[in-house]
């Protein structure tokens, strides 16, 4: 059945519900010679007499009872369903599907969930944690958190925090059998702990300022480890020098369990930002997520 077929007919249930064309144009809003053309148009479809006429009513006739019989609660039950899609648009309601990483997750994230999600009974978060850069459309996320440097550019990115500062450490054990480097260059006479990504392989270099500009170093060492807290345990056992986010490991910096070196070749990485495709209509679950978590100066 077409599109204007099902509104016509929807125009004649009105018409026999109110009986009267008077009452029935000011519902639809439309002219009344509209109206009653358009139930004209039905009748000639169906070939039947669907409502009968005079100056003073209108009345269904037996095909008009039972064809309204059968579409006005059809009719009503889709105006049912489309003002509880209204109820979805006033109230948030839905699950959000979220890639991020780990500290993202830990420092960004999971605070922001105190808030929203206590305010929202209707809202569920799903967080999956993936170091690789995740593809949210083909992998059906709603939206992605990630590093501002990593981000597609076809993707709408909001900021979620301040860049993030970076350290290098090692435990007073360690630089007792090795001076602290003072520059960039003397990593080669140091044991590095790499940190390889759990997802993609990729073991990460380092951010450091070398001769005036900013360039990834990659050092030797012994250990490699693919998550945040062997690489945090692997300093404190004295395995080497780490390069690892400062929050991670100020606790330790401040009781002297941890030494920080090169702090002033070590630059801010971009912050971390929510990244999603363009959305038309975002849904209001949706939208309160992304406001929830938008950083603000």
């Amino acid at each position: 059945m077409r599109r204007e077929e099902i509104a016509d007919l929807t125009a004649f249930v009105v018409v026999a519900e109110e009986r009267s064309f008077t009452k029935a144009a000011i519902r639809l809003g439309m002219a009344q010679s509209a109206l009653s053309q358009i139930v004209r148009r039905v009748e000639e479809r169906l070939g039947l007499r669907l409502l009968s006429r005079t100056t003073r009513s209108v009345a269904p006739t037996e095909a008009g009872e039972r064809l309204l019989a059968k579409l006005g609660p059809m009719l009503h039950d889709l105006d049912t369903v489309v003002g509880s899609l209204g109820e979805l648009r006033d109230r948030p309601s839905g699950t959000i599907r979220i890639t991020t990483v780990e500290h993202a997750a830990k420092t960004i994230l999971m605070p922001a969930m105190k808030r929203l999600l206590a305010d929202n009974p209707d809202i569920h978060i799903e967080i999956n944690v993936d170091h690789a850069l995740v593809d949210v459309v083909a992998n059906q996320f709603d939206a992605g958190i990630r590093l501002g440097g990593e981000i597609a550019r076809d993707m709408i990115a909001v900021r979620l925090g301040p860049d993030i500062s970076m350290a290098i450490v090692a435990a007073p054990a360690y630089l007792a059998r090795r001076p602290a480097p003072t520059t960039p260059a003397q990593l080669v006479d140091h044991k590095v702990i790499n940190f390889r990504l759990p997802t993609s392989g990729t073991v990460i270099g380092w951010r450091l300022i070398r001769g005036g500009r900013e360039a990834k170093v990659r050092g030797q060492g012994q250990l490699v480890v693919n998550t945040v807290d062997l690489l945090i345990d692997a300093v404190l056992d004295g395995h080497g020098l780490a390069y690892i986010h400062l929050d991670q490991v100020q606790q330790f910096i401040d009781n002297g369990i941890l030494v920080r070196v090169l702090s002033k070749y070590t630059p801010d990485i971009p912050g971390y930002h929510l990244y999603y495709p363009n959305r038309r209509h975002p849904s209001s679950a949706f939208s309160l997520f992304v406001e929830t978590l938008r950083y603000s100066l």
